[in-house]
């Protein structure tokens, strides 16, 4: 006998508002000068799989959009908040997002990378992206928040999402917001590699 999983296809607003939140509990390093970028770049390599996130400060006047200003990748324990508003998309940066042997895990995996391409043209490897792949095991949701719900039985906090992440300094609840997102990634893909897919129907 096959055990099939039990993930609920959709989640309301107001449901998904009652659950725990889930916050990354690890290290969260800053990459804001261009000598630091090779170091965090080559312990990011060294991982099989991370999470990956990007944020861009939000216009609030039609017609108005910034360039995304972090990119986020994170390991079990450490994320790498790269403030792209102040330092290149450098090569050390586009080799790990070129790697196909680092699996990179996202939600909304194409939007992030339109905007990475917008600073510097790469060719992506290693991509997953949790938009694509979370219909195989029956859920029919694509937000982050949405996914982390049904899968994990925890809320993501958007709170910060609107806040300006050009600021001169990013506050703790930025960099903990930042590097929530990236690292979830993870975690919602293992628990689905975890859970037996739905079988399609005939």
């Amino acid at each position: 006998m096959t055990t099939v999983n039990n993930f609920i296809d959709k989640i309301s607003n107001e449901q998904t508002a009652l659950l725990p939140a889930v916050e990354f509990r690890g290290e969260i390093r800053i990459v804001e000068h261009e000598r630091d970028i090779a170091a965090a770049c080559k312990t990011l390599a060294e991982q099989p799989v991370i999470g990956f996130d990007t944020e861009t400060r939000p216009s609030f006047r039609p017609g108005v959009t910034f360039r995304v200003s972090l990119l986020q990748l994170s390991t079990p324990t450490v994320c790498y908040l790269f403030r792209l508003n102040k330092i290149p998309l450098a090569k050390p940066i586009l080799q790990l997002l070129e790697d196909r042997r680092v699996l990179k895990i996202g939600a909304d995996v194409a939007g992030h990378r339109r905007s990475l391409r917008q600073i510097r043209h790469f060719r992506d490897g290693g991509f997953v992206d949790l938009q694509g792949i979370a219909p195989e095991w029956g859920i029919g949701e694509k937000s982050l928040r949405k996914l982390s719900a049904i899968v994990l039985g925890r809320r993501v906090s958007k709170a910060q999402r609107l806040s300006n992440w050009e600021a001169a300094t990013l506050t703790d609840k930025q960099q903990l917001y930042a590097a929530t997102d990236a690292w979830v990634c993870t975690r919602i893909y293992e628990q689905l590699l975890r859970t037996p897919k739905k079988p399609i129907r005939k």
